[in-house]
């Protein structure tokens, strides 16, 4: 067990009894949930949320008998979550490295599938790291979605990560994801520091080495659907990250062939049909796609494939194809200016 490992199951497993122990708001969620997301997280014991600490809320939208991974589960909030999204004929499936995390879990287990009317349990709980999902089952093209809830940032070997969550996905299926993210590279003796690494500081990816990263290892345009700049609050912990800006931030992916580097313009044509659930009038791809349900969009080559060649694409009418070339897509517009004042580890403008 490395040293970075034996942090984190000391922090989580033994030091954190709750949200109310952590030192900084990094792993800390503020984002609103939609009134059935709401609901559904008011059925899952108190004991699994309060033991939760993630620093966003990345659930999939249309999942309904599909079968999604959480990486970092802990608890199982999020899990259980996806549990009643996914249904009965679905699949729920959380991975994480802390043994005292998962035995909350699966004490309630039995206790959440009678609540959301589950004749059994379709969560499964697994015990491993994230570096290696062959060694715990997990099947090429097996998976529909990936989530992950401020969790990714732990791991010591984030391209084999990544590498792995594209092996398991379907092809069109989706990587959404929540995490800290920095504006510089930290020193090694700091990232290491054990408070810092317990808060998700620590491990938390340079914004650019994270879009090389990404390149690397097939995600050529991840997006950015929402960012928060975090506030340590911590007089010990400022002092050891000086300058460095973090950011809490939920972005997606898809696992699509042919995507590029830069939006190009093909001159295609996208137009939501108003069919995601709890999304009738309009849908958000990203933090500079939203989708009003009816109305006809020019979108680059990337956009046209996520959202005509990925799992939602029974939600959009795409129109066009790549046959003619334009030149590089125009993604100026409406918030480009706001997108501009942070990082964007993005293959979209």
């Amino acid at each position: 067990m490395d040293e970075v490992t034996a942090v984190v199951r000391d922090y989580y497993g033994s030091r954190l009894a709750g949200r109310g122990d952590l030192k900084t708001d990094a792993c800390c969620s503020s984002e609103p949930l939609s009134p059935r997301l709401r609901s559904i997280l008011d059925a899952v014991h108190p004991e699994v949320v309060n033991r939760s600490y993630g620093c966003g809320s990345p659930m999939p939208d249309d999942v309904d008998g599909l079968t999604v991974l959480d990486l970092g589960c802990g608890t199982g909030r999020d899990v259980f979550m996806l549990s009643a999204l996914v249904g009965g004929s679905g699949r729920s499936i959380g991975i994480d490295m802390t043994p005292e995390q998962l035995a909350v879990g699966r004490h309630h287990q039995a206790e959440q599938a009678r609540i959301f009317g589950h004749r059994t349990s379709n969560v499964s709980f697994l015990e491993g790291r994230f570096e290696d999902l062959s060694s715990l089952g997990i099947a090429d093209a097996s998976i529909d979605v990936v989530i992950s809830n401020c969790a990714l940032n732990l791991s010591v070997d984030k391209a084999r990560v990544f590498a792995e969550i594209r092996r398991v996905l379907k092809p069109g299926g989706e990587l959404l994801f929540s995490d800290v993210f920095a504006s510089r590279r930290l020193p090694a003796d700091v990232a290491s520091d054990p408070l810092l690494v317990g808060e998700c500081l620590g491990g938390a990816l340079y914004v650019e080495d994270f879009r090389r990263l990404m390149t690397a290892v097939g995600w050529p345009d991840v997006r950015v659907i929402s960012k928060r700049t975090i506030t340590i609050g911590h007089p010990y912990a400022e002092r050891l990250v000086g300058p460095t800006t973090f950011w809490s931030m939920t972005v997606r992916a898809f696992k699509l062939d042919g995507l590029e580097d830069i939006c190009e313009d093909y001159g295609q044509v996208a137009t939501y049909l108003g069919t995601v659930p709890d999304a009738p009038a309009g849908f958000v791809l990203d933090d500079h796609h939203r989708f009003i349900a009816g109305k006809p969009m020019l979108v680059c080559g990337n956009t046209a494939a996520m959202v005509g060649e990925s799992r939602l694409k029974r939600h959009f009418r795409v129109d066009g194809d790549r046959t003619m070339h334009f030149g590089r897509f125009d993604c100026s517009g409406p918030g480009a200016s706001a997108r501009a004042e942070a990082p964007h580890p993005s293959g979209c403008c």
